[in-house]
């Protein structure tokens, strides 16, 4: 049996990618902050310090109605005067909203003074940058993009208000309250793991506070030692993973993922997560089932949240039956999220319905090989040949030519539209198109790069990608028309 650890890529990269700026958070609670200027933008970041719970101190020689307004509720002090007098010695953060000629004399005094500056969209002139913020405070998510484009970091800043409930907050503040009690309470690793797990996924639930924690903390003193989820990673593209998947991946102590997955959805995982390669591609040395099965249950009695990421979805020609089984036999707890399959991924990159109404009443999902890489001998070409159901066949690089052969020879049509597709949901993949009886001549001699399915039916026939698409070849768009 051949392990091999692998972290987001091959060639033994750092944990961390480069950052272009550090992401850090100041405690100003009680801290002074200077703020040179009175207009609009000089009151926004006024008023962001106040909320942060510093005092504020804004020097200029006019104010606008918005500054005004925070001296009247207490939130800032106004000096009229020029920023240069000011007090500088024991500043926590100084920010200026200066002219171009006036900008670097302000920095010059605040680092003389060991100050950490900002000066308002001269980025040129900053130690330190304001991003979009979401705030489920104690729970803050700071967005930069550098400055190179304050728009897309809004944007992001809004597809993240989406994702975290305004209940957060509450949560946060009580995960606060509980944390001395869970240290003292519950011992290190699989009981607090087990603990913060279980608070984590009900704090995303949408609803406030409730129960009991001690109740809770007893659950986790019971915790199996170890447990195992098997995981869908989807055909490639990491957008495809569930919210459930993700959360697995950031619980997750070992990771055991098939050649298939993606280096995109590794980098998901938690960063100190092992991470193991153990094959499980056709025609490619990769390690026995029987291999996986006790590594599995061997990190899970050692008290390991162990994740088994799938290409596509566990249960779908993923091998789950037997590892569950061969897991439940042992009395470890295994649990299975669900993923994207590649039929799925197809049918929605390219609009096309697997179940059109017009010419498909069912759906069959077909395994192109058997153990031993043939066809399997016990398919029932009859009822695969019925044209009123669209099949999808796994696995079928090899086989694809026998597949029509089988077909056309129950009388299919041999019109009937196909797909193969390679590599779905990557920017790599192939799409052909063709019609049944050309199947073997598509695939003749042709070695695709990724693991391969054929799909075929009257449904494929219904709508035509556009002959721009890079991913399809667009010679074999017309092969429909006829």
């Amino acid at each position: 049996m051949q392990i091999v650890s692998r972290q987001p890529s091959k060639a033994e990269p750092p944990r961390m990618t480069p950052l272009d700026v550090l992401p850090v958070f100041f405690d100003l609670k009680g801290k002074r902050v200077l703020v040179a200027g009175g207009e609009e933008a000089a009151a926004w970041k006024a008023e962001l310090m106040a909320a942060a719970g510093a005092t504020v101190t804004v020097v200029a020689q006019s104010f606008c109605e918005e500054m005004v307004a925070l001296e009247t509720r207490g939130a800032v002090q106004l000096v009229d005067g020029d920023w240069r007098q000011a007090n500088w010695a024991g500043l926590a953060l100084a920010i200026g909203d200066c002219s171009d000629n006036q900008a670097a004399e302000f920095v010059a005094i605040a680092r003389a003074h060991g100050v950490p500056v900002n000066v308002i969209d001269k980025p040129e002139h900053c130690q330190f940058q304001f991003g979009s913020i979401v705030n489920r405070s104690p729970l803050v998510v700071g967005i930069s993009t550098s400055g190179a484009a304050p728009i897309l970091g809004q944007a992001v800043r809004r597809r993240i208000e989406t994702l975290l409930p305004k209940t957060l907050s509450a949560w946060a503040r009580l995960a606060q309250s509980l944390r001395a009690t869970v240290l003292d309470r519950l011992a290190p690793g699989a009981e607090r793991r087990a603990f913060w797990e279980q608070f984590t996924d009900l704090s995303f639930s949408g609803n406030e506070p409730a129960g009991d924690p001690a109740a809770m903390m007893a659950r986790a003193s019971h915790a199996p030692s170890g447990r195992v989820t098997l995981v869908g990673a989807g055909p490639g593209d990491a957008e495809y993973l569930t919210l459930k998947a993700v959360r697995a991946l950031q619980s997750a102590d070992v990771i055991l993922f098939d050649d298939l997955v993606s280096d995109e959805v590794l980098e998901l995982a938690r960063r100190e997560a092992r991470r193991i390669l153990v094959g499980k591609r056709a025609r490619r040395a990769s390690c026995r089932q029987d291999d996986i099965n006790s590594m599995m249950a061997d990190l899970a009695r050692k008290g390991r949240h162990v994740v088994r990421l799938k290409s596509g979805d566990p249960m779908l020609f993923g091998r789950a039956g037997e590892e569950i089984a061969a897991l439940e036999a042992q009395n470890i707890s295994v649990s299975v999220v669900p993923g994207i399959s590649t039929a799925f991924a197809l049918a929605a990159e390219l609009g096309i319905s697997l179940t059109h109404r017009d010419c498909a009443q069912s759906v069959r999902f077909v395994t192109g090989h058997a153990r031993n890489g043939q066809l399997p001998e016990n398919l029932d070409w009859g009822a695969l040949s019925d044209p009123a159901t669209t099949h999808v066949y796994y696995m079928s690089g090899a086989t694809a030519p026998r597949i029509a052969e089988k077909l056309l020879a129950r009388g299919m049509d041999r019109a009937t539209p196909v797909l193969i597709a390679s590599n779905v949901g990557r920017p790599n993949r192939e799409i052909i198109r063709c019609r049944l009886d050309g199947l073997a001549h598509e695939m003749e001699g042709r070695n695709f790069s990724g693991p391969v399915i054929t799909a075929i039916g009257h449904a494929f026939g219904q709508r035509l990608a556009p002959a721009s698409s890079p991913a399809i070849r667009p010679e074999t768009l017309g092969a429909f028309a006829s």
